[in-house]
C-alpha cells in the first residue's frame, strides 16, 4: 500500500457544499497527536460503558510502530454531556500499551453483561501477541467501559501438545507474557459451536507480507479462556505451515491456492488483510471469508450442523464463487457481508476483487455466489468497505475507504435499479482528503441516521463525518429465517433455536437489536427469552421443553429506532419424558478384540423405582467391571488406550462379574437397575432434571491392556 502526502485539514477550514449529507465535525473530535492521530489502521464504535450512546476505540500502529491505542467517550448519556460529541479518556479507561495495532474487536468474551476488546496485532517491527482487554464491569465489579490487560490468562494452552491439548503454535513461537508471535490485520468472534460464547478467528498474513503463517481458530471455554481448535493435532516447526502438512482445523492437507472443495486440501495459509463471518448457505452455522492481498479469497464452511453437532471446516472457495472473474491481482484487501437484494442471503462487497475494481457477489440463496457485478467508477485502490443505509430508504449502500486515492460513496439503487451501486460521493462526501484505512458507521449523534468516523493513517487526524440527511429509519428488522425445533421429548435440556435477523444498518449495528425468542405453551400467551447475538446475522435463543404439549415460538427483533420485526410463528411437539439416553465418547478394543457397546432399556425415574436397567454387552467374560457415571459433564481424555468419558467427580457403583464363563470370548455383558440406585437415596443429586453421564470400566488380563471401558450413556432423570 502507498501512502499519501496530503493532509485533509484543509476542508476543515474550506466551505462544504450544502447539498452534500456528509460534513466533516472537527468541534466533536478530540485534537492534537496524542488524542487524534498517528498511524491509526481502524476505528471500532459501539458503547463500552452501557450509557446508551455509541464511543470510539482507535487500533494505532499499523506498519510504522507501536503506539498506544485510543478511546473516545460519547459525552452524551452517563457524561451528561452533548451526545455525539467525543472526549478523549486513553489514560483513564485504557492500559498504557504501546503496541502494533491493526484491528479491534468489540465483544462480550465472557458473557458479563458488558463489551471486552480483542486487539489484533502485528509483529513486522517488534515481535507482539494478539491482546485482550476485558472491560471491568459486569463480572469485573469494577465500573463499565474502563479497561484492563488480561491477555497472559485468556490464552490457554499456547504451543502445548500433549493428549489433552493441540496447539499448532511452536515453542519458539510463544511469548513469556502470554500469547505467540503472529501477524494480524484482523480478526474475528463469533459462535463457531453453537454452544452460546463468542469464539476467535484469528488470521495472518504472514511475515513480511508472504502468507504461509496459518490462520487459526480458538475456541472459548464459556468464560472467556481460548483454546486452539486443532483437531488435527499438528505443531508447526516455526511459525509457517508447509504444503502436505494437515490444515490445523480444516478438513484436509494444507495446498497454497487448492481448489480442491472436497475436503482432501485446503489454503489456511493467505495475506489475510480481513475475514468476515457470516451464515451464507442458511444452515445457521457461521461460516467465514478470509480476504487475500495478493491470492483468491477463501470461503470457509462450517459443517456443524451437517455433521449433527461435530465442529468441522472446509475450504469451500471455488465451490461457492462461481462467477468468471473473482480472482483478483494484489490489493484484493477486504470485503464486507450483508443483504444487499433484501432477499434474505448474504451477499459480498468486496473491495478490488477484480483486479483494482470493487464487485458485488450476489448469493442464490444456497451459498453459491454466481451472480457477480463490477461496481461502476470503483477501479482504484479501496481499503475496507462498510455497508451503510446513509439515506435510509431501506437499502444498504456501501462506504469505501481508501489510503492512496478519494474515498466514495455508492448508493444502493433498490429494486427498480436492480440493486446497482451508483456511484454518488460528489454530491454527499464533502471535498477533503484522507489517507483511510478503515471506518465504521453508527448513529453517533441518536438523530436517526448514520454517521462515519475515519481512521486515517500517516499522522492524519481522525475523522468524524456527521450525516445530515436526517431522514428517519421506519425500515423494520426482517427475520427471513427460523430455525425448526424438531419433535422431542420433554426434559430438562433447553432447545436451542436461531434466526436470522437482517435491517438497514451494519452487521455491528443490527447485533445490539434487542431480539427475543417468543413461545407459548398449549395456547397460553407468548413469554419472551432474551437471544444472544451469535455473530453476522444469526442470533440464537434457549427454549424450556420440560413440560409435555405443543410449543409455538417466534423471534422478535426491535432496531435502535423503535422499529419492530417479528418472524414467522413455528411449532414443535414435546411428547411424554423418556431421559434422552444418547450414547457419546469412544470405547476401547479389549484383549479379545471386541469393542464394548454401552445401551440401555426402561426411562431414567426420580420415583420409579426400578426399570431403567444400562448394560455394555461385548465385553470379557467372567471379569470384574462397574459403572460410574457423574453429573458434572462429559469428558472425551485419553487414557490407557481408550478414553475416559465422564468428568469427574464421579461415583462407583458396586463390583459386578461379567458372568458368560466359558462361551464365547465376547459374550460377557454388565448391567445395572439405575432407577434401583437413585431410589436408595445414596445420591442426593439424582433427581428429576438432573443430566448424569455414565460409563462402564472393566479389567483386561492381558498386561498391555491392563483395563478396558465402554462407549458411554448421558442422560436427564424424568420425574
Amino acid at each position: 500500500m502507498l501512502g499519501r502526502t496530503c493532509g485533509w485539514w484543509m476542508a476543515l477550514n474550506g466551505a462544504v457544499a450544502s447539498a452534500q449529507t456528509f460534513v466533516v465535525d472537527a468541534a466533536s473530535v478530540p485534537g492534537g497527536p496524542l488524542a487524534n492521530g498517528g498511524f491509526t489502521e481502524n476505528v471500532e464504535l459501539l458503547d463500552v460503558d452501557a450509557d446508551g450512546d455509541v464511543d470510539a476505540a482507535w487500533a494505532n500502529g499499523g506498519d510504522f510502530g507501536n503506539e498506544q491505542n485510543l478511546l473516545w467517550i460519547n459525552r452524551g448519556g452517563a457524561q451528561g454531556g452533548p451526545i455525539g460529541v467525543f472526549e478523549d479518556q486513553t489514560a483513564l479507561r485504557f492500559p498504557a500499551l504501546l503496541d502494533d495495532t491493526r484491528d479491534l474487536e468489540f465483544v462480550d468474551f465472557d458473557l458479563d453483561g458488558d463489551l471486552d476488546l480483542f486487539a489484533s496485532n502485528t509483529s513486522g517491527i517488534a515481535n507482539n501477541t494478539n491482546r485482550y482487554l476485558v472491560n471491568m464491569g459486569g463480572a469485573q465489579g469494577g465500573s463499565a467501559g474502563f479497561f484492563q490487560d488480561q491477555t497472559a490468562s485468556r490464552w490457554v494452552g499456547i504451543a502445548v501438545n500433549n493428549a489433552q491439548t493441540h496447539s499448532s503454535v511452536s515453542a519458539g513461537s510463544a511469548l513469556v507474557n502470554g500469547g505467540f508471535i503472529d501477524w494480524s490485520c484482523d480478526s474475528t468472534l463469533g459462535d463457531l459451536d453453537n454452544d452460546g460464547d463468542p469464539d476467535l478467528i484469528e488470521a495472518s498474513y504472514g511475515s513480511l507480507v508472504s502468507g504461509r503463517v496459518p490462520t487459526r481458530v480458538f475456541l472459548n471455554d464459556g468464560a472467556g479462556f481460548f483454546e486452539e481448535f486443532n483437531p488435527s493435532g499438528y505443531q508447526l516447526a516455526g511459525t509457517t505451515l508447509p504444503n502436505g502438512a494437515p490444515a490445523l482445523w480444516c478438513e484436509g492437507l494444507q495446498q497454497q491456492q487448492t481448489t480442491d472443495t472436497s475436503g482432501v486440501e485446503a489454503d489456511i495459509t493467505n495475506e489475510s488483510i480481513s475475514v468476515d463471518l457470516g451464515d451464507i448457505d442458511g444452515d445457521f452455522d457461521l461460516d467465514f471469508v478470509l480476504g487475500d492481498r495478493a491470492q483468491l479469497p477463501r470461503m470457509i464452511r462450517n459443517r456443524h450442523t451437517e455433521l449433527g453437532g461435530s465442529l468441522s471446516f472446509r475450504d469451500a472457495s471455488w465451490a461457492v464463487f462461481q462467477g468468471p472473474d473473482w480472482a483478483p491481482s494484489t490489493g484484493s484487501y477486504e470485503q464486507d457481508l450483508g443483504d444487499l437484494d433484501a432477499d434474505g442471503d448474504l451477499d459480498v462487497f468486496g473491495t478490488n476483487w477484480a483486479n483494482v475494481c470493487d464487485k458485488l457477489l450476489f448469493n442464490d440463496g444456497t451459498g453459491q455466489y454466481s451472480l457477480e457485478v463490477l461496481v461502476a467508477n470503483s477501479c482504484v485502490r479501496h481499503n475496507e468497505p462498510d455497508l451503510i443505509d446513509f439515506d435510509n430508504d431501506g437499502w444498504l449502500d456501501a462506504f469505501t475507504a481508501s489510503r492512496t486515492a478519494s474515498e466514495a460513496l455508492y448508493r444502493n439503487l433498490g429494486p427498480s435499479g436492480g440493486f446497482v451501486m451508483d456511484d454518488v460521493s460528489l454530491t454527499t462526501l464533502p471535498a477533503y482528503v484522507a489517507q483511510a484505512l478503515g471506518s465504521d458507521a453508527a448513529d453517533v449523534d441518536l438523530d436517526g441516521d448514520y454517521d462515519l468516523l475515519l481512521a486515517n493513517d500517516f499522522g492524519d487526524e481522525n475523522v468524524l463525518l456527521r450525516n445530515t440527511h436526517q431522514a428517519p429509519d421506519a425500515h423494520a428488522p426482517r427475520i427471513p429465517l427460523v430455525e425448526q425445533v424438531a419433535d422431542r421429548s420433554a426434559g430438562p435440556l433447553a432447545k436451542v433455536v436461531r434466526a436470522h435477523v437482517y435491517d438497514n444498518a451494519s452487521w455491528y449495528v443490527t447485533a445490539f437489536n434487542l431480539t427475543t425468542l417468543e413461545y407459548s405453551l398449549n395456547g397460553a400467551p407468548f413469554v419472551a427469552l432474551p437471544m444472544r447475538f451469535s455473530g453476522a446475522q444469526v442470533f440464537r435463543g434457549e427454549l424450556p421443553a420440560d413440560t409435555p404439549g405443543t410449543l409455538d415460538y417466534r423471534v422478535r427483533s426491535i432496531d435502535e429506532h423503535g422499529n419492530v420485526g417479528v418472524s414467522a410463528t413455528k411449532s414443535f411437539v414435546i411428547a411424554p419424558c423418556n431421559g434422552d439416553p444418547t450414547v457419546y465418547c469412544t470405547a476401547k478394543t479389549h484383549s479379545n478384540g471386541c469393542v464394548p457397546r454401552i445401551g440401555w432399556s426402561g426411562t431414567p425415574s426420580a420415583s420409579a423405582g426400578s426399570g431403567f436397567t444400562i448394560h455394555s454387552a461385548d465385553t470379557l467374560d467372567n471379569k470384574a467391571g462397574l459403572l460410574f457415571y457423574g453429573t458434572f459433564g462429559p469428558k472425551h481424555q485419553a487414557y490407557q488406550g481408550g478414553y475416559l468419558c465422564v468428568q469427574p467427580p464421579t461415583v462407583r457403583t458396586a463390583l459386578q462379574n461379567s458372568g458368560a464363563s466359558g462361551s464365547a470370548p465376547c459374550a460377557g455383558l454388565f448391567s445395572f437397575d439405575f432407577n434401583a440406585w437413585i431410589a436408595t437415596g445414596n445420591d442426593a443429586r439424582l433427581v428429576a432434571g438432573a443430566t448424569v453421564w455414565a460409563q462402564f470400566w472393566s479389567r483386561d488380563p492381558q498386561s498391555s491392556f491392563q483395563t478396558n471401558r465402554s462407549d458411554a450413556l448421558q442422560f436427564h432423570i424424568c420425574p
